[in-house]
C-alpha cells in the first residue's frame, strides 16, 4: 500500500499544473457521478455489455482523479484485505483454469465488479452527501420497473421460456410471472433485482420523513409499496425470501426507535404487515400455490432441478477444492457437462457462495465470507451505537439489501447478473462509507 502511495503522491505532484488548470479535471466528480447513474439507468433496459462498460467508464474517471488530484489516498479497511485475498485467490485460480480462455472472460466480468466498488468508495470518501442521491437513483430505477411489471401483470404476458412446473395446478393457480425489461427477460432476475433495490425506496421513504420532506418520503413509499407488490407478481420464491429478510431488517432497525417510547404503533405496524402478507397467501390461489411449492421439495420440478445441481456441483468441488475450476458461468457450464445429470443443463450452481467454491476453491470461499461476516458485523454494531439517525437509515437500507441478495443467492443464480452485482457493491461501498465516516456514535 506504502509503494502505491507514493505512486500516486508522484504523480499529483507532476500533473498538479494540470489539475489546476483543466475544467475536465475540475470537474471530474461530476462525470464520475453521472457515470454512476448511467450504469444504473442503462440497467434497467440495456445488454450486459453496454452496462460493464459504462461502469468501466466509472472506473476509468476514477483512476484519472486518483494519479491528478492532488491529496486524493487510498486507503483500506478490515472487510476490504478479506475483498482483497478473495480477488487475489482469484487471480490464482485463473491462472490454474483448464479452460483459460473461458474463465478469463469470467475473471474480467469480476474485475470490473470489484473495479466499480472500488470507484464507488473513492467517490463517496469526498461526496458522502452523494449516497442519498445514488440510492434515490437506484430506487427509482425500481420504482420503474415495477410500474413495467405491474403493467405486464394486467396484459398477462407470455412465457418466454418454462418459468414454472404448471403440471399439478388449476388454471386460476397459474401465475403471469412478470419480467419488466432487464435483459435478458427473466423473472428470477426482476424478483432479484427488487431485492437489491427496494431497501433504498424504503430508507428514503424514512429518510425524507426524518428531515421533515413528507412528499418526497410519500414518493418514496409509494414507490416501495409498488415494488414489493410487483416483486411477488414475479414469481420468483427466492425474492419473496429475501423479501422477508428485508421486512425483518427493517422491524429490527425501527425497534431502536419505536420500542420504548412508540411500542403499541410498532407492534401494530409489525402485526398488520404480517396479516396482509398472510391473507394475500391465502386468497390469492397463484400466490398461494406459488409459496407453497417451496416446500414440495422433489415434487416441484424447478426444485428438484435445483437439487440435481447442488448435488453435481457438491461432486464439481470435491475434485476441484482448493484452487476450483476457474471463474465465469461459461467455464462452469463447460465442465459442468462432465458431472451433470442426463437433461439437467446449468449455468451456475444457483447458490453463490456454492458457485464460489466450485469456481475458485475453498478459500476463495473463506475469504468472501470473512469480507461479508466483517462487513455486517461492523454495520450492525454502528447501527446499534450510533446517535445519527439519518446516518443509520442509509446504513439500514444498504446492509440490508446486502444481506437480503446473499440470502436470496442461496437458491438462485441472478446474483452474478451487472443489474444486480452493480447494486450490490454500490451498497457495500455506502455502508462502507456511513459506518467508517460518521463520527456521532454513543
Amino acid at each position: 500500500m506504502t509503494m502505491f502511495s507514493n505512486l500516486i503522491r508522484f504523480t499529483q505532484e507532476k500533473t498538479e499544473y494540470l489539475y489546476e488548470n483543466s475544467l475536465f479535471l475540475q470537474n471530474i466528480d461530476k462525470l464520475i457521478f453521472a457515470s454512476v447513474i448511467a450504469v444504473f439507468v442503462s440497467s434497467t433496459v440495456m445488454s450486459s455489455d453496454v452496462i460493464g462498460f459504462i461502469a468501466l467508464i466509472t472506473v476509468f474517471l476514477t483512476i484519472v482523479k486518483i494519479l491528478t488530484k492532488p491529496d486524493e489516498r487510498l486507503d483500506c479497511k478490515n472487510f476490504e484485505l478479506w475483498l482483497l485475498a478473495y480477488f487475489m485467490i482469484v487471480i490464482i485460480s485463473l491462472a490454474g483454469s483448464t479452460l483459460f480462455h473461458l474463465s478469463l472472460k469470467g475473471f474480467f466480468k469480476t474485475f470490473t465488479y470489484l473495479a466499480f466498488y472500488f470507484s464507488m468508495v473513492q467517490f463517496f470518501k469526498n461526496n458522502k452527501d452523494k449516497v442519498p442521491y445514488v440510492l434515490a437513483a437506484i430506487g427509482i430505477c425500481a420504482g420503474f420497473e415495477a410500474a413495467a411489471g405491474f403493467l405486464q401483470n394486467f396484459a398477462h404476458v407470455d412465457e418466454i421460456s418454462t418459468w414454472q412446473d404448471v403440471s399439478k395446478l388449476n388454471p386460476e393457480e397459474v401465475m403471469t410471472r412478470v419480467y419488466g425489461t432487464l435483459k435478458p427477460y427473466n423473472p428470477n432476475l426482476l424478483g432479484g433485482y427488487f431485492v437489491a433495490c427496494i431497501p433504498s425506496l424504503y430508507g428514503l421513504a424514512a429518510y425524507f420523513f426524518i428531515d421533515k420532506k413528507y412528499k418526497l418520503s410519500a414518493a418514496g413509499l409509494i414507490l416501495a409499496l409498488l415494488s414489493t407488490i410487483t416483486l411477488f407478481l414475479t414469481g420468483c420464491r427466492g425474492s419473496y425470501i429475501g423479501m422477508m429478510v428485508i421486512f425483518m431488517g427493517m422491524f429490527a432497525v425501527s425497534a431502536k426507535y419505536l420500542w420504548n417510547n412508540y411500542k403499541q404503533i410498532y407492534l401494530t405496524a409489525v402485526g398488520s404487515v404480517i396479516a396482509l402478507g398472510t391473507a394475500a397467501v391465502l386468497f390469492v390461489s397463484s400466490l398461494r400455490a406459488r409459496v407453497l411449492s417451496i416446500f414440495a421439495m422433489r415434487q416441484d420440478s424447478s426444485n428438484s432441478f435445483r437439487f440435481n445441481v447442488y448435488n453435481s456441483s457438491v461432486e464439481m468441488f470435491k475434485d476441484n477444492w482448493l484452487l476450483g475450476i476457474g471463474v465465469g458461468n461459461q467455464n462452469f457450464r463447460e465442465i459442468y457437462g462432465l458431472y451433470m445429470k442426463t437433461g439437467f443443463d446449468a449455468l451456475s450452481a444457483y447458490n453463490i457462495f456454492l458457485e464460489i467454491a466450485v469456481e475458485s476453491g475453498i478459500f476463495a470461499l473463506i475469504a468472501f465470507m470473512g469480507f461479508l461476516i466483517t462487513l455486517i458485523k461492523n454495520s450492525i454494531n454502528f447501527i446499534l451505537k450510533s446517535t445519527d439517525t439519518k446516518a443509520v437509515i442509509m446504513a439500514s437500507a444498504a446492509i440490508i439489501s446486502v444481506i437480503a441478495v446473499c440470502i436470496h443467492g442461496l437458491v438462485d443464480t441472478v446474483f452474478f447478473r451487472p443489474q444486480i452485482q452493480f447494486v450490490f457493491w454500490t451498497m457495500v461501498a455506502a455502508a462502507r462509507t456511513i459506518i467508517f465516516t460518521t463520527d456521532n456514535r454513543l
